[in-house]
């Protein structure tokens, strides 16, 4: 028996045990690496075909955070390495071995100073919900990658060695068995699938006359179906669907990024309204300090009653209360607003006063409220509902997702219509060589001969007895389109009620603020007149005190007016689909 093997045998063994090996030794990061790039590839064709551009979708949590900078220039206390992040944590036993090297630190000591911008920056950045949102869309392409791999070559090898003891026959067996395997399939979009292998053994006998052989065996398969399964629009469903997740995910994470936005901005602006209010009740209680120690003095000298001194007393203890009650709202809101950040609640941070400043119009003077106020509505100004309407229905993505739910549905049905079909399939087959094992080693060395292979061509078919499971969930197919369709209209109707609602509460906020300037005119002139009107003998102390909590009133009133009236103006862009961000999180107006 010739013991020589041929060259591309050992040539393939070789190929198969350098696949077994690169295969099983990439290392657990080098598949992560791989994961990223091809996550990304994918988010970016997505961008680009439904945005226009492309831009980075950072998933990973910088080492660098403003969080961990905090904790350590302001010194804060915090639980464990946890709060500072991932590359603080002991590594159990196994940990994969990461190549991302430690990010250099600088420690942020002084008192954080706030921009509405720049929290929106930091929110997009350091915000728990935003980031969750951004691995939403790369856990999307990550199921969109598997999806796609079914239809790309799928390869496989294996290498076996075994040592065997055959006692079974009349004389004992012993030798040594080695097998290696290369085989790759192929799904096509049309359904067919196409599969070939090829298999080499080794066999060499340590007892008798002690003869090896070789097996070699390649065959390749072929599966077309004729009915059930068949076409690119049944066999691809699982991938068409799950490109438009990504989709979906990429317009949800648009919607979300313009709700987060008014959100923040909203909170922000809420912060700065009551750190005003905090410095108008600071303000009302110093006039109402003055008033008493006046009233003290209007009462010594015998002018006024001492049950009017007692009554300014009172109001000035109450003034002091509400200044104490608004300081701690004030804190209350902004330690709400730094965790809502992503940032500790006793970080030292301040927000930038200016952006309320620049929403206060100014007051009327005196020839100004001379002049009669006009009480036509101002909803003329703006946009009207129609054309309001007819933007948000084409620009705004939920809807956008809705209605391509609606044709999600659509496919579904077609699908579960499919699986009511024949499963009728036609086959075919070739297969030349042969394997050799411990019990053949005798029969001598195989070899690829198409002349002598064996070929095989069928059709199978499954006949539809039982097709309950199938009907089921053809019915139910067209009640979840009808649900999906129920769906989308409700959303239509509210995306109208939202835009009208919002368009009314702008007009609403546009004149409250001219009015409650008025009224804060108004009510500085008041105390200014009964100041003088009670140093006169001509007021009572309860006029002044009126007048003074009038003013408060109007200032509270009349910042309150300007945030809602920036919120609104925001809310209807948001309600539109016109809100703009740029990639840090800001707004771009």
């Amino acid at each position: 028996m010739n013991q020589t093997k041929p060259a591309a045998l050992l040539l393939i063994m070789g190929t198969v045990c350098a696949v077994v090996l690169s295969s099983g030794c990439r290392s657990p990061e080098s598949h992560r690496k791989k994961a990223d790039r091809d996550a990304q590839a994918l988010i970016e064709r997505h961008q680009l075909e439904h945005f226009g551009e492309t831009q980075p979708l950072q998933i990973e949590t910088p080492a660098d955070t403003l969080r961990r900078r905090l904790i350590a220039g302001q010194v804060l206390p915090h639980a464990g390495p946890a709060s500072l992040g991932l590359d603080q944590l002991e590594p159990p036993r196994g940990w994969p071995q990461q190549d991302d090297e430690p990010a250099d630190m600088e420690p942020h000591a002084e008192t954080l100073k706030l921009s509405l911008l720049e929290a929106l920056e930091i929110a997009a950045g350091q915000s728990r919900e935003y980031q969750n949102r951004k691995e939403d869309i790369f856990r999307a392409a990550l199921r969109l990658d598997v999806e796609g791999a079914r239809f790309r070559n799928q390869y496989e090898a294996g290498l076996e060695s075994t040592y065997t003891t055959d006692r079974s026959g009349e004389q004992e067996q012993r030798g040594m068995v080695t097998s290696a395997q290369m085989g790759v399939t192929r799904a096509l979009r049309t359904g067919a699938e196409v599969s070939g292998r090829l298999a080499v053994d080794l066999v060499k006998l340590l007892t008798l006359d002690k003869p090896s052989a070789y097996g070699l065996l390649a065959d390749l398969s072929v599966s077309i179906p004729l009915l059930q399964g068949a076409g690119r629009h049944i066999a691809a469903e699982p991938l068409t669907q799950a490109e438009r997740e990504v989709m979906y995910a990429m317009f949800d994470f648009e919607t979300f990024r313009q709700r987060y936005a008014i959100r923040v901005a909203s909170d922000y602006l809420e912060v700065l309204q009551q750190l005003d209010q905090v410095r108008n009740a600071s303000n009302n209680f110093e006039r109402i300090r003055l008033s008493t120690q006046r009233a003290r003095r209007l009462a010594d000298a015998g002018r006024l009653p001492e049950i009017q001194v007692d009554q300014a007393q009172q109001e000035e203890w109450r003034a002091r209360e509400r200044w104490l009650s608004a300081q701690v709202g004030y804190e209350r809101r902004l330690d709400s607003f730094k965790v809502a950040l992503g940032l500790p609640a006793d970080a030292d941070v301040e927000l930038d006063e200016s952006d309320l400043i620049e929403l206060l119009p100014p007051i009327p003077d005196a020839q100004d409220l001379a002049e009669p106020y006009d009480l036509e509505s101002r909803l003329a100004e703006h946009l009207n509902y129609a054309d309001a309407i007819t933007v948000a229905l084409a620009l705004r993505r939920d809807l956008l997702v809705a209605q391509g739910r609606v044709y999600d549905a659509q496919r579904q049905v077609v699908v579960a219509a499919d699986n009511l079909r024949l499963r009728a399939a036609l086959t075919g087959s070739a297969r030349a060589g042969g394997r050799r094992s411990l019990g053949s080693a005798g029969e001598g060395d195989a070899r690829i001969r198409p002349d002598e292979g064996v070929y095989g061509l069928g059709l199978s078919v499954d006949l539809p007895w039982n097709r309950s499971g199938e009907r089921a969930a053809y019915r139910d197919s067209y009640i979840v389109l009808e649900r999906t369709i129920r769906a989308t209209q409700e959303l239509e109707d509210a995306v109208k009620q939202e835009v009208r609602q919002t368009l009314r509460v702008l007009d609403q906020a546009a004149e409250s603020i001219e009015i409650q300037a008025r009224s804060v005119a108004l009510a500085q002139r008041r105390v200014e007149s009964t100041e003088l009107f009670l140093q006169a003998g001509r007021a009572q102390i309860r006029d002044v005190l009126e007048a003074q909590e009038s003013l408060i009133s109007a200032q509270n009133a009349l910042t309150a007016a300007a945030v809602a009236y920036r919120l609104a103006r925001l809310e209807l862009q948001r309600d539109m689909g016109t809100l703009t961000l740029d990639n840090a999180g800001r707004l771009l107006e």
